[in-house]
C-alpha cells in the first residue's frame, strides 16, 4: 500500500527546480484546471507473449475476455492508411489475475501491438510483410514483475506460448488532464491538426502514432483517466512535449480523485475482492467469457448482488474543513465518530487525498474520522462514474435489514 512523504506535486517541466516545496495540488479544483499532461509510468513494466496459443492461454487466466485482441471487430478497422499507424487498431484490454479463491493478485493492460501487414511500409506504397504469429504485450506492476513471470510460466505447462520481460525495450505512459477526460476515442490535440479550418485525417493519424506504429489508446477503464500506451523506451511518445511531461505522482493524484486503484500496492495482493475494488465498473471483468482462475467467487458474488464495501476516494480535512497534509497512513482505521464503529480502512494516501475500502452504509454519514486521530476528518466522495445502482442496491439492503 502506498504512503508518500511530503513532496511537491507541482506540474513541473523536466529538470526544473522546485522553488517552494510547500505548494502542491491539494484540492480537486487545481487538478480539474490542468491541461493535458503525460507521465512516464516508471512503476510499470512490460511483458511480451508470443506463440499460436497466446490468446487461449491468457483467456483461461485473466478476468476479462481477451479474444478481441486476436479477432478485431469492424469498428477496429479504418480506411485510412499511414506509415506509422495501422488501419487495424484494437483497444487494449484491462483485466486481473486472481488466486483460485478469487482474490486479487495482479492487474494488467493487454495490448495487441501494430503488425507490419496492417500499416503501410516506410515507402508508403503498400503494407509490410506478414509477421506470422500473434504477439501481445502486457503493462504490469513493475514491483511484481519477477513473481508474475514465475506464476505465468508455472501456468503455461505445455501451452505453445513464450513469455518474456521486455522492461528495457518498452515503457508505459499515461496522458491525462481535464481536456482528455471527455468521452472520445481521439486525442483532442491530434484532432485539431489540419490546414486552416479543414480536417486532416492523415495528419491526425500520424500525430497519434510513431514510426514504429505504437500509439495512444483511450484508457480501457474510464474515459476520465485519459489515454494510455506502450512505447519503445528509446523514443518519445507522440504528443509529449517537454513542458507537458510530469512526475508519475501527479498521475497517481489524478487517479485517487477518480477513485481508481492500480497495482498490487494499492489493491492488496491475495486479500482484495475485485468487485469491492470496483473492477467490474472499470471494465476489468467479463461475466460471460467462461472459466478462468478464481471465476467462481466472482460470478457468485456478482449474481447475488451483495457488495457491502467498496473502494472510495477520500479527502482528509480538519474541523474547519481545511485539507490536511500527510496526516494519514495506509491501514489506518476509519471510524464513525458518533458511534465509534469501524467504517473501513485506508488503502492509499497522498497529501490530503486517499483511497479507502469503506462500508457503504457508513461511508456517507458525514461523521467519519481516523481512529486515534480525532482532529482528522474523513470525507468520502462518490465518483461521478459510479453506476447509480451501486448505492441503490446498498440502500435496499439496509432497508431490508
Amino acid at each position: 500500500m502506498y504512503h508518500f512523504k511530503q513532496k511537491s506535486l507541482q506540474f513541473l517541466k523536466p529538470n526544473s527546480t522546485i522553488i517552494n516545496s510547500s505548494k502542491h495540488f491539494s484540492n480537486q479544483t487545481h487538478l480539474e484546471n490542468v491541461g493535458p499532461m503525460a507521465s512516464h509510468l516508471k512503476t510499470r513494466s512490460v511483458i511480451r507473449f508470443t506463440g499460436p496459443e497466446t490468446v487461449k492461454f491468457l483467456q483461461g487466466l485473466v478476468t476479462n475476455d481477451v479474444r478481441r485482441l486476436s479477432d478485431p471487430k469492424a469498428e477496429d478497422r479504418s480506411t485510412l492508411a499511414t506509415t506509422n499507424v495501422p488501419f487495424v487498431s484494437v483497444p487494449p484490454v484491462y483485466g486481473a489475475l486472481l488466486t483460485p479463491q478469487g482474490r486479487f493478485l495482479y492487474d494488467m493492460f493487454l495490448y495487441r501491438p501494430p503488425r507490419a501487414d496492417e500499416k503501410l511500409d516506410q515507402t508508403g506504397s503498400g503494407p509490410g510483410p506478414d509477421p506470422g504469429e500473434l504477439e501481445l504485450f502486457a503493462d504490469v506492476d513493475g514491483s511484481e514483475l519477477d513473481e508474475l513471470l514465475q506464476i505465468l510460466k508455472k501456468y503455461r505447462l505445455r501451452s505453445k506460448v513464450d513469455i518474456e520481460s521486455v522492461v528495457d525495450d518498452f515503457s508505459c505512459w499515461q496522458r491525462f488532464g481535464q481536456d482528455l477526460a471527455q468521452k472520445s476515442s481521439e486525442e483532442p490535440d491530434a484532432a485539431s491538426l489540419g490546414w486552416g479550418g479543414g480536417f486532416d485525417r492523415s495528419g491526425q493519424s500520424s500525430s497519434q502514432g510513431n514510426t514504429y506504429g505504437w500509439q495512444w489508446y483511450r484508457d480501457p477503464r474510464l474515459d476520465c483517466l485519459g489515454f494510455r500506451g506502450i512505447f519503445p523506451s528509446n523514443t518519445t511518445p507522440p504528443l509529449v512535449e517537454a513542458d507537458k511531461e510530469t512526475n508519475e505522482e501527479n498521475y497517481l493524484l489524478w487517479r485517487l480523485e477518480k477513485g481508481v486503484a492500480e497495482g498490487s500496492a494499492e489493491i492488496p495482493k491475495g486479500e482484495a475482492v475485485p468487485l469491492e475494488y470496483n473492477l467490474a465498473g472499470l471494465n476489468g471483468i467479463s461475466f460471460d467469457k467462461g472459466c478462468y482462475i478464481g471465476q467462481e467467487l466472482i460470478a457468485r458474488t456478482h449474481h447475488r448482488g451483495v457488495i457491502r464495501k467498496r473502494l472510495l476516494p477520500l479527502k482528509f480535512v480538519n474541523d474547519s474543513g481545511k485539507e490536511v497534509e500527510q496526516k494519514v497512513a495506509p491501514r489506518s482505521e476509519v471510524i464513525d465518530a458518533s458511534s465509534g464503529k469501524k467504517a473501513g480502512t485506508i488503502t492509499t494516501a497522498l497529501g490530503s487525498r486517499g483511497l479507502g475500502l469503506l462500508r457503504l452504509d457508513e461511508a456517507f454519514k458525514g461523521s467519519l474520522t481516523i481512529r486515534g486521530q480525532d482532529e482528522v476528518k474523513v470525507q468520502a466522495i462518490k465518483p461521478e462514474w459510479w453506476p447509480a445502482e451501486w448505492l441503490l442496491d446498498q440502500q435496499e439492503q439496509t432497508a431490508a435489514a
